[in-house]
């Protein structure tokens, strides 16, 4: 994690795109949205650029198409048809799906369209079998106040979710096309956000509200954010396919470390004069002896070895301390034609190259003191074109930061993906008439608009005695309508709410994966408890069992906590009190406290706390 910073001096802007699947039927067509495991038909298919209506070809379009992948794509009968096949027109748009993207422009006091023109949005990475993404604009101009700051957004769409990718193997990327139609909201905010910590804040409302429409998915995948971060000597980056709210933060902070080092090595770059020799050499004849095994396999392949000078890069692929820097930014354009990397002089003498080799390349290529230089084993083709993508990546390190698409990863760091996206890659959607919004729907939504978040967590105060910050922590942590179902059947909205709010980040230390912890036996375990079959001290350790992937009965059983009555309880009170009975005496009504530990301890999850401390005060006050 970065140390503390001044983001208002280094300009941090951040604008997030949330992406929101509805729990409806599928945005074009009337098949269910439902994740399948069944593969159904198959289908094998080419993608490739196309160009827009001003003749242009998007440059990210273009990249995706250099990588020559084919696309299969499986077709489960149940949750798919000829539409997702694209063999058929598209219908639609969904009712209901449009009625809850509206709901959420009504929710942020947004300019709704007069008529919905749905556009095609060209993607050829294989998520769309037609080679496109269809999105429509439903609403401008509204406004969300987080904590008194209102973060603008400038445009809501409604489109739809992509293919599901499985796997990637033999130059073939396979697909599944269950989630592809999936309706999305998606709100994009201005660039107010100017704190790492305030992304997540906002997520977290805009996430709020949509769970309040009762019609959106639940569950890892169904919401996605994307992020748009820049400082002011930096450049703006999207970085895709954060699912994490909680780790918006720390994506924040390392892409700006990352943009401050770029920055750092452009002023190095600048001052050694560095520059970037674009001619390719056969450096093959220098590697016929070399022993390593990625390049000899390539030798005997009739591949030969590549290299191009990199004047003036010399440590700043990858630092004096290991870290890594330009070095493994160029391998990522690299790959995008398809290599499996490069090899740069940063890092070497490794993977079987020896000084001997380097030697030869730098002799080769004239390297001097502060050169670098950059390998590629492969044919001459596709080496030119790998070593190419590597020329563009260090002219634009001596610019600085390259506007980019990059990939969120799992550690809060990201990778390049793609060049950002330019306006050559929308165009009007021709299967689809426009979508006329009648004011009489508006009028009807207004009439139905759901219960704000902010009333919400009013009435959770009022109605169930919660204080504020249980309330609020409920809805951020997205557990409001499952913690309001189980009360409205069983009571105990206190037991209920720590349960989610203190019991489930415990066991999530110890290793327990909660999200295993379903509604259906959430339910169970608090009817259970209602009808006093075990003490809510006993629910951490059913829940740790039921994670496990145990039954409620099954858990109860490993738990071991079949119930005690109050004669057993108080037969194993008057024990303890009997054993320690000089204790009692000296200490009095001062010995319940050491004496409830003990019992707590023996009669965990069997017996109420409460009851178990009202007779034990009973028995020492017989005794004093």
């Amino acid at each position: 994690m970065s140390e503390s910073r001044d983001y208002d001096e280094l300009g941090l802007k951040v604008g997030l795109e949330i992406h929101q699947q509805l729990d409806t039927e599928k945005l074009f067509c009337a098949c269910p949205s439902d994740m399948v495991e069944k593969e159904g038909v198959e289908v094998l298919r080419d993608l490739r650029p196309t160009r827009s209506e001003l003749g242009e070809v998007d440059e990210a379009a273009l990249m995706e198409a250099q990588k020559g992948l084919k696309f299969r794509y499986q077709a489960p009968e149940e949750s798919s048809c000829l539409v997702e096949l694209d063999e058929e027109p598209p219908y639609g748009p969904d009712e209901e799906a449009l009625d809850v993207g509206l709901t959420m422009a009504l929710f942020m006091d947004a300019d709704i369209v007069d008529e919905i023109q749905f556009m095609r949005k060209i993607v050829i990475d294989g998520s769309n079998t037609t080679g496109f993404q269809r999105t429509g604009l439903i609403a401008l101009d509204g406004t969300l106040k987080v904590d008194g700051k209102e973060i603008g957004i400038p445009t809501m769409c409604l489109e739809e979710d992509a293919a599901r990718s499985l796997e990637e193997k033999d130059g073939e990327k396979v697909f599944r096309l269950d989630r592809l139609g999936i309706p999305l909201v998606e709100i994009a905010t201005d660039p107010d956000i100017n704190e790492p910590e305030e992304a997540k804040e906002v997520a977290q409302k805009i996430g709020s509200l949509f769970r309040s429409t009762k019609k959106v998915k639940r569950g890892i995948g169904t919401i996605r954010e994307d992020l748009n971060v820049s400082i002011e000597e930096g450049s703006r980056i999207e970085m895709k396919g954060v699912q994490e709210l909680d780790m918006l933060p720390e994506y924040v902070e390392k892409e700006v470390d990352r943009q401050l080092k770029l920055l750092e090595i452009k002023e190095t770059l600048k001052e050694r004069g560095a520059r970037v020799d674009k001619e390719v050499y056969d450096v093959t004849k220098q590697f016929e002896d070399c022993e390593s095994g990625i390049i000899q396999g390539s030798l005997s392949e009739g591949n030969g070895v590549f290299a191009i000078k990199l004047q003036g890069f010399n440590g700043e692929l990858r630092g004096e301390d290991g870290e890594p820097l330009l070095g493994p930014e160029m391998a990522e354009y690299a790959k995008k034609t398809g290599v499996q990397g490069i090899f740069h002089s940063d890092e070497l003498p490794k993977f079987g190259i020896t000084e001997k080799e380097i030697k030869g390349v730098e002799d080769k290529l004239d390297i001097e003191e502060q050169d670098a230089f950059a390998l590629v084993t492969e044919s001459e083709k596709r080496a030119e074109e790998a070593l190419q993508r590597v020329i563009e990546r260090a002219e634009k390190a001596l610019k600085g930061v390259p506007e980019e698409t990059r990939q969120a990863k799992p550690d809060g760091t990201s990778v390049f993906l793609r060049p950002l996206s330019g306006k050559a890659r929308m165009y009007p959607e021709t299967d689809i008439p426009p979508k006329p919004v009648d004011e009489k729907k508006i009028e009807r939504l207004k009439e139905e608009l759901p219960e704000r978040p902010s009333k919400k967590i009013e009435r959770y105060q009022e109605e169930f005695g919660l204080n504020e910050q249980q309330s609020e922590q409920l809805f951020k942590k997205a557990y409001d309508d499952l913690f309001e179902n189980i009360v409205e059947k069983y009571g105990s909205p206190s037991v209920v709410a720590n349960t989610f709010l203190h019991t489930y980040p415990d066991l999530e230390k110890e290793g327990h994966e909660v999200e295993k912890i379903g509604e259906k036996s959430l339910l169970e375990i608090f009817k259970r408890f209602e009808d006093g079959d075990f003490a809510k001290e006993g629910i951490p350790d059913l829940l740790k069992e039921v994670a496990q992937g145990k039954s409620v009965e099954e858990a109860v059983k490993a738990s071991g906590l079949e119930t005690v009555s109050e004669e057993d309880i108080r037969e194993k009170v008057i024990k303890i009190v009997d054993e320690r009975q000089d204790f009692v005496e000296e200490r009095e009504m001062g010995a319940v406290g050491p004496l409830m530990g003990v019992l707590m301890k023996e009669l965990k999850g069997k017996a109420d706390g409460e009851k178990i401390s009202e007779i034990l005060r009973e028995e020492i006050q017989k005794r004093i």
